[in-house]
């Protein structure tokens, strides 16, 4: 796909993925409004892995900029030994409880950094410890994409695709599960949050058995669009948003130049379904 101008873009619409230096993007929350607003977006969620803090910033730039900025957040979960991402959105990110949840999930994946730095120097690929402690004073939630983007710096590995496709990604030998919050433990933080949980990205699964198991759960509704999802996989997402009454959400998953292949606003959602998830800017 390719980048959005704003001539391109007439109606309302809403990107509810994107990631800031907060977690593994590489804009600040100011930029990431100033790009949204570039590219002609009326509304943007920023769902930071594991923390809320870029709303510290986002909330003021954006009320002076004049977009409309709904919480949101990425929680990573475990169910039957496989990675279930959820997104918390219209969520009250001042509660302290959140906080202290958002920083055990952080001191989670920091063990489990330490564990593929392991598997790591096992193929003589070093790196240390404080390098990723570096990182952590300008970015909250460190993880797997840092470690791939050391990896291109040292010459490991020539890309982060190829450092994902060959060492960390999912089943890959140097991959860690690492200990991680159920399904239920993540949804019930972000409704005491005054929140609605989403599953995210559910294309990114291939067990059709496995989805249908994972919505048993009680969430309030699913990522119907997605910039990598095709225009089949998405109304199959938007069949079951309909037939389970799910409210329907989307973007583009924005990483900047850590996912240069993925613009932001490439996918989004309407007023309509904006509102609808968003109760406070109803």
């Amino acid at each position: 796909m390719h980048p959005l101008q704003p001539q391109q873009i007439k109606e309302f619409r809403a990107d509810l993925h994107s990631h800031t230096i907060f977690s593994d993007g590489t804009f600040t929350p100011e930029e990431l409004i100033d790009h949204a607003i570039e590219v002609g977006l009326s509304a943007l969620s920023i769902t930071d892995h594991d923390t809320v803090d870029a709303y510290k910033q986002a909330v003021p730039y954006a009320k002076e900029k004049g977009l409309l900025l709904g919480t949101g957040v990425e929680f990573s979960s475990l169910h039957k030994k496989h990675n279930v991402h959820i997104l918390g959105y219209d969520i009250d990110v001042t509660l302290p409880f959140l906080h202290e949840f958002c920083a055990l999930q952080q001191k989670r994946r920091k063990h489990r950094n330490s564990r593929m730095l392991e598997k790591l120097r096992r193929f003589r690929f070093v790196i240390e410890e404080s390098e990723l402690e570096a990182l952590e004073s300008f970015q909250r939630t460190i993880g797997r994409p840092h470690i791939a983007k050391l990896m291109v710096d040292k010459g490991y590995v020539k890309t982060i695709k190829e450092a994902f496709g060959n060492y960390l990604g999912d089943g890959r030998c140097c991959y860690e599960q690492g200990e991680s919050a159920s399904i239920d433990e993540v949804i019930d933080i972000i409704k005491q949050a005054s929140g609605k949980p989403f599953l995210a990205h559910p294309h990114l699964f291939n067990d059709g058995g496995f989805v249908r198991e994972v919505l048993t759960h009680p969430f309030d509704g699913i990522e119907c669009y997605y910039s990598r999802c095709t225009p089949e996989k998405e109304r199959r997402w938007l069949k079951i948003a309909k037939e389970r009454s799910f409210l329907k959400s989307g973007g583009s998953d924005f990483h900047g130049s850590m996912k240069p292949h993925i613009p932001l606003g490439c996918s989004w959602v309407s007023k309509e379904e904006f509102q609808k998830i968003f109760s406070s800017h109803g």
